[in-house]
């Protein structure tokens, strides 16, 4: 089990996050009101915000950081079945009148989001029509990035998917230099750390990335889109297509 850290608030004199895109592409009033009842709060990587079952109690809006939401496997695994970071948020259930969390949501890498509670969000729905569209294209588009990690963990093999993998990581870090352990990949892929380590070392001789002791850098990332399966480019184009942000 990750453990279970405490996220802390940011001070706003010394980091100004990066824009959340579902965020800034709303209207100026709708954006200035939304984020009047927010917080800025550094997430921690492993940070576990909620467990299945449990009551979601915040929504998070990424700026620099990332969410993977996994689901528990037979008590011998998980699975990474979404990663959310700048272009997305977390609490989509509060959004279908549901307050229960189905996934572990996890902190997979490590900076600043905003935070709103679940009943001020609520509010904040019923008053911006323009927040209601623009959520509910985004459930569209993690509706498709979950049939499409299903997908690949079925038809492709470990190397194609953890190039997939480092490649979103990669666009929601904003860097191509990112730490994750063997350990953490070999969960969010549902694959054993040998698995890992056969993958991350043929990525590493066809000079793609380097990797050493959790810290991992893209080197080639067009070649590592190359060597990536069809998925990564399907979930981007999705993106671009439905929220045209």
């Amino acid at each position: 089990m990750i453990p279970n850290l405490q996220e802390s608030r940011v001070p706003s004199a010394e980091h100004v996050p990066a824009e959340n895109r579902l965020l800034a592409a709303l209207p100026s009033k709708d954006r200035q009101h939304f984020l009047s009842g927010c917080e800025q709060v550094e997430l921690l990587l492993g940070n576990i915000l909620c467990e299945p079952g449990e009551t979601i109690r915040y929504v998070y809006f990424p700026t620099d950081s990332s969410i993977s939401l996994v689901t528990p496997g037979d008590g011998h695994g998980s699975l990474e079945v979404a990663l959310v970071g700048s272009e997305g948020m977390y609490g989509i259930p509060l959004m279908l009148g549901v307050d229960v969390s189905p996934l572990h949501a996890v902190v997979q890498g490590s900076g600043p989001a905003w935070r709103m509670d679940a009943e001020r969000f609520r509010r904040e729905l019923k008053h911006s029509v323009a927040l209601q569209q623009e959520l509910n294209r985004y459930i569209y588009v993690l509706m498709s990035q979950l049939a499409q990690t299903a997908a690949c963990t079925h038809f492709h093999v470990v190397e194609e998917r953890l190039a997939r993998w480092l490649l979103m990581t990669r666009d929601r870090a904003h860097s191509a230099e990112f730490h994750i352990t063997h350990e953490l990949l070999a969960q969010v892929l549902g694959v054993r750390r040998v698995g890992v380590t056969k993958a991350a070392g043929s990525l590493q001789k066809k000079k793609l990335i380097s990797y050493s002791r959790g810290d991992v850098k893209i080197r080639d990332i067009a070649g590592l889109e190359a060597a990536s399966c069809r998925c990564y480019r399907a979930d981007k184009e999705t993106y671009d297509r439905i929220l045209h942000i």
